[in-house]
């Protein structure tokens, strides 16, 4: 599939199977945590559905000017992707081939200098005009986690990336995933500090794993607590309590 751009010839193929994909690591612990954290909360609600794709430091593809352009974001959400057969394992997503443009694509900054906002336009372009001007990504997010700081892009109609403010709640609607998002503080795991997380369309926070085990024990403790008052009730009132 072939689309144009002003002076971009934008093609979508797929990478070859033979293609050797650049294995960069992670710039930190950080980011595969905060990457992992935002799915397992979607997956624990049931909101990973068929033909959903969320991924982690994948490549998403596209051909631009002839050129294979291949950047791979923290996190993005994408729909309607084409599942693989049960022999093949998915090492990078070219959309319009196989499935839409991701809805939201992450990038968790560092300390360390990088290509976030870059909007270089020769190649390798940055990610910022790759995200924008070649994919067309509705929404950008940008995430610093050691200060807390989330910044959210989305297209305006003359297709480029305004930044938006924060609801009331200092949290993002992303239409696309039928959630906001927004920023948590507190511990995980190993790791204390800026979390992003998701609420739904009431503003009640989905919860980790963890977190749904935790509620349920101290709602049974309530309960145990609540029994053993009105036990103690009964037999201040000279009645004994029925086992």
């Amino acid at each position: 599939m072939t689309a144009s751009t002003a002076n971009l010839k934008i093609t979508w193929e797929k990478l070859p199977d033979d293609f050797i994909l650049d294995e960069e690591p992670v710039e930190n612990i950080d980011q595969p945590l905060l990457a992992a954290a935002l799915r397992e909360i979607l997956e624990i609600a049931g909101l990973i559905l068929t033909g959903i794709l969320v991924a982690p430091n994948m490549g998403i593809c596209a051909t631009l000017n002839g050129k294979l352009v291949i950047k791979a974001p923290d996190w993005f959400y994408a729909r309607n992707v084409q599942p693989l057969s049960s022999q093949e394992i998915r090492r990078s997503y070219t959309p319009n081939l196989e499935g839409e443009i991701p809805a939201i694509v992450m990038e968790f900054l560092s300390a360390s200098p990088n290509d976030e906002y870059s909007s270089k336009q020769t190649y390798p372009p940055g990610k910022w005009f790759f995200y924008e001007q070649v994919l067309r990504v509705p929404i950008y997010a940008l995430f610093e986690p050691a200060a807390g700081v989330l910044e959210v892009y989305q297209l305006d109609s003359s297709g480029k990336y305004e930044v938006q403010p924060p609801d009331l709640n200092g949290r993002y609607w992303i239409a696309g995933v039928g959630l906001f998002l927004g920023v948590w503080q507190g511990t995980k795991a190993e790791r204390t500090g800026y979390w992003l997380r998701w609420w739904d369309e009431r503003g009640e926070m989905l919860l980790w794993g963890a977190e749904m085990v935790e509620r349920e024990r101290q709602e049974k403790a309530n309960v145990q607590q609540r029994a053993d008052r009105l036990a103690a009730q009964l037999r201040a009132a000279g009645i004994e309590p029925e086992a």
